[in-house]
């Protein structure tokens, strides 16, 4: 069969990767056609675009792009017309892939939905449309669970793909001296908002003795490049950029500073005392007031937090991401030993809830049975 895939994010990419090798080792003439990035280019198949080239954050952002986005989404209109899919699988980036969705549904080809779009933090109107434009949801948290089934839109829960991704991973240390990860988001803006903040806290935390001799990594993102992140590192010789090891970088740190996004969820299964951020334009975040239910129905905005639905780990948002404040947690992360404990026996309760491993495999092959299942009634 043919399987036409969209991810716009890092994240998307790497889950689209492990979803890919699925579908090939369970359907032997399978062919995919892609938006993607590196990860899914590894594994095979035929790329249209990087997701570099279409991934927006914002309201701001979306606004300066309009024109390159409705390029995009043309081309990949026509391009799905062409190519003439079994189904189309959409990968979270619900901005782009909801359009997409629509476009499909009103062209008669099915849609299944990866990783749903976060109605239950915002837009929930979305659910309506998901409703009738996706034929089959693919959901990744347990927590969905009981909010789609009130919602009354089908799904299937096969387990989240990031602990295979993290288990599977061959560890190895990046550098030999003791250090502190930096997580500052895949994105221009997510840098540009993280970063100052980040290395005045570095350059506190490194003024004092007992971490003088500490390094600092910054953890470079796929598809960036050193550029975003030097204007940053000026005369500061004890913070180094790595690309390509993240994991690495997470799994050996004291602690770590992680921009909020899917990257607090890995440090949580791989073991690392984290603390959150989330800060962004001024405009963004008074828009995101009205708009975005989580600053005020929603108590948390980290995935590992909502799966306990409590505090794990702090997170600090918007004027509450300040250099003291997220200094003292550092701090606290490493030296409370009592603090550090207690949120690694949360992190086992959160890779408990999220299930066993598999999970990629285990949704290609729900995805495969589902199309044979309507091939064979049609």
């Amino acid at each position: 069969m043919k399987y036409y895939l969209i991810a716009g994010e890092a994240s998307g990419d790497l889950h689209g990767s492990n979803l890919m090798k699925g579908l090939f080792a369970e359907d032997s003439k399978a062919e995919i056609r892609f938006w993607g990035g590196p990860f899914m280019e590894e594994v095979g198949g035929e790329k249209v675009r990087d997701y570099k080239d279409t991934a927006v954050m914002g309201f701001t952002d979306v606004l300066k792009k309009l024109g390159k986005i409705s390029k995009n989404l043309k081309y990949c209109k026509e391009d799905i017309l062409a190519w003439k899919p079994d189904v189309v699988i959409l990968i979270d980036y619900p901005g782009f892939n909801m359009k997409i969705a629509e476009f499909c549904h009103t062209k008669g080809i099915r849609v299944f939905y990866y990783i749903a779009p976060k109605t239950w933090a915002s837009r929930e109107g979305r659910n309506r449309k998901l409703k009738a434009w996706v034929d089959c949801l693919f959901i990744v948290f347990p927590f969905e669970i009981p909010y789609f089934t009130e919602k009354g839109i089908p799904f299937i829960y096969k387990g989240n793909p990031l602990v295979d991704a993290i288990d599977e991973h061959a560890y190895e240390r990046p550098i030999k001296e003791n250090y502190f990860a930096i997580l500052p988001g895949s994105r221009k803006g997510e840098i540009s908002h993280t970063m100052p903040n980040a290395m005045k806290m570095a350059d506190e935390l490194h003024k004092l003795p007992q971490y003088s001799n500490h390094q600092f990594l910054i953890a470079g993102a796929p598809r960036r490049s050193e550029l975003d992140y030097a204007p940053y590192l000026k005369g500061r010789s004890y913070v180094k950029v790595l690309f390509g090891k993240t994991y690495d970088i997470l799994k050996y740190a004291d602690a770590a500073l992680v921009n909020s996004g899917t990257a607090s969820l890995e440090a949580a299964l791989i073991g690392t005392p984290q603390v959150v951020c989330w800060s962004t334009q001024f405009i963004t975040a008074f828009l995101a007031k009205y708009v975005i239910r989580v600053l005020d129905h929603i108590k948390y905005i980290s995935l590992g937090n909502l799966i306990l639905d409590r505090m794990a780990f702090k997170e600090l948002i918007q004027y509450d991401y300040t250099v003291q404040a997220v200094t003292k947690e550092m701090r606290r992360l490493v030296e409370d030993s009592a603090y550090r404990s207690k949120m690694l026996e949360d992190y086992s309760e959160i890779r408990s809830r999220l299930g066993g491993t598999g999970a990629s495999r285990a949704v290609a092959k729900a995805m495969i049975k589902e199309l044979r299942s309507t091939n064979s009634r049609g």
